[in-house]
Order: C-alpha cells, then sequence, then structure tokens
C-alpha cells in the first residue's frame, strides 16, 4: 500500500501516544530508544514494543523487520 504523505502523517501521528520511551519518528523511520538499568525498565520498553506492534496492526501497516536493530546488552 502506498500513502500519500498527507494521509501517512494521520496514520502516525498517534503512534507515540502512550509511549514512555524515547521515539523518533522521520520519514518512513520510526525507533524507539531508551535506557535500560532494572527490571522495570525492560517491562516498560516491552509495552512500548507491543504497544507500536498493536497500532501497526490496526492501521495495517507494518514494520520492516529488515531494517530492525537489537541491542543485546550482556
Amino acid at each position: 500500500m502506498i500513502l500519500g504523505p498527507t494521509l501517512f502523517n494521520i496514520f502516525i501521528n498517534d503512534l507515540d501516544d502512550g509511549i514512555e520511551r524515547t521515539l523518533t519518528k522521520f520519514a518512513d523511520n520510526t525507533k524507539l530508544g531508551g535506557e535500560v538499568e532494572k527490571t522495570e525498565g525492560r517491562a516498560i520498553l516491552q509495552r512500548d514494543l507491543d504497544h507500536l506492534e498493536e497500532g501497526s496492526s490496526k492501521n495495517s501497516m507494518k514494520f520492516n523487520k529488515d531494517k530492525c536493530k537489537v541491542l543485546h546488552p550482556g
């Protein structure tokens, strides 16, 4: 599905509602980031990821998993 710029902005405008971590949106890129030090921080980050996934499914928009990067702290 190809969207015009205005329609695309309508779809992603409320993407960050309810997100507790930093969400950066630019053109067709969305980045979620934040510092996680404790178990509570991991739970918040997971809730934010779940919220983004739910919103993308609701709007029939998929994240490009090939562009996704995961940092595995050790």
